[in-house]
């Protein structure tokens, strides 16, 4: 008898939490994502046919771009996440070493101490878009040279793309780095149009 009275409840209770949770909690939160940008879909920028969530960090290896935030998980959007790592592991140290190296030679001129950290480590996403206004302005003077720019070019870029805080007060002023990437080809394009114009 008092075996039947605990798995009657029990039966009740989990078929409420098979209807509650995968139904009416995903319901819920699909109906939340249709008041979002792209209806939850991410935010899709077009460019030459293809698309681009700008919501999601990508790679750019070529020195004439601005680079991403590292990604433990080479950015790959199925495997979002960190290295779980601390920050007294050796094999982590050694990743941020090698990052500093890298960034040192590709930005020479730079100060070690100068490098913001966000440049050498990953977020815990592994996708995160942005950067800081001071991670991208260090880069600034490498693809100058990269794209026969003057560093005052590049600068008034970066100022031009960065996002705001919210409301003026909540978080950090920040860049997107595809949408700067982005704005940085069309401004190159634009003047070389105009020092090298097409005569019909």
């Amino acid at each position: 008898m008092n075996m039947k009275q605990h798995i009657l409840p029990a039966i009740k209770l989990t078929v409420l939490f098979a209807i509650l949770f995968p139904v009416c909690y995903t319901t819920c939160l699909w109906s939340i994502a249709q008041l979002a940008t792209n209806n939850g879909k991410g935010e899709v920028i077009q460019v030459e046919g293809k698309e681009h969530y700008q919501n999601i960090a990508q790679e750019f290896k070529q020195d004439k771009y601005f680079t991403s935030r590292p990604s433990a998980v080479q950015y790959n959007a199925s495997a979002s996440g960190g290295s779980n790592k601390g920050p007294s592991n050796a094999e982590y140290l050694a990743v941020i070493e090698s990052r500093i190296d890298s960034f040192l030679v590709h930005n020479p001129g730079t100060n070690k101490a100068e490098i913001p950290a966000e440049l050498v480590t990953a977020s815990g996403s592994g996708l995160d878009p942005h950067l800081s206004i001071s991670a991208a302005m260090i880069q600034a003077k490498r693809i100058a040279q990269s794209r026969g720019l003057s560093e005052t070019v590049i600068e008034e870029l970066i100022h031009k793309q960065t996002e705001q805080s919210l409301f003026g007060l909540l978080g950090p002023k920040k860049v997107n780095v595809l949408k700067l990437n982005i704005a940085l080809d069309e401004m190159t394009t634009q003047q070389s149009s105009t020092n090298n114009p097409v005569h019909l």
